[in-house]
């Protein structure tokens, strides 16, 4: 039997990882944006940027996030209207003010609003 040969590393060598991001909320998280005046409800986390290069390329230069940090799906709202939006972790603050947010998909996907967040339903838990 042939075996590949893959060459070791010196023992005081180190391979370098890229790093990791560590996400600051969490699903259910009722937040708040740093630069625009909305707040919203997270349901889904991407580690990193996962959106198209046409949305990313929409920001202006000058508040364009970097890439490598997690972004966060939000159920949004303004003083207008209700939406979803894509948002950069080092862009969001937990919003502090204990008031629900209104937003029309919120019952489809949460259950309960208690101390700051919402109970993601059972049936859309991993």
């Amino acid at each position: 039997m042939h075996r590949s040969h893959i060459p070791a590393l010196p023992a005081n060598s180190s391979v370098p990882l890229p790093a990791v991001a560590h996400a600051n909320f969490a699903i259910g998280d009722v937040v708040r944006h740093r630069l625009f005046d909305f707040r919203g409800v997270i349901f889904d986390v991407d580690p990193i940027f996962a959106n198209s290069d046409e949305w990313y390329d929409a920001i202006p230069l000058d508040i364009r996030p970097p890439k490598d940090q997690p972004f966060y799906h939000l159920l949004a709202e303004n003083v207008e209207s209700s939406y979803v939006a894509y948002v950069s972790q080092q862009n969001l603050i937990l919003d502090e003010s204990e008031e629900p947010v209104d937003h029309p998909a919120i019952a489809g996907l949460f259950t309960g609003y208690a101390d700051g967040r919402y109970n993601l339903r059972r049936e859309h838990r991993h």
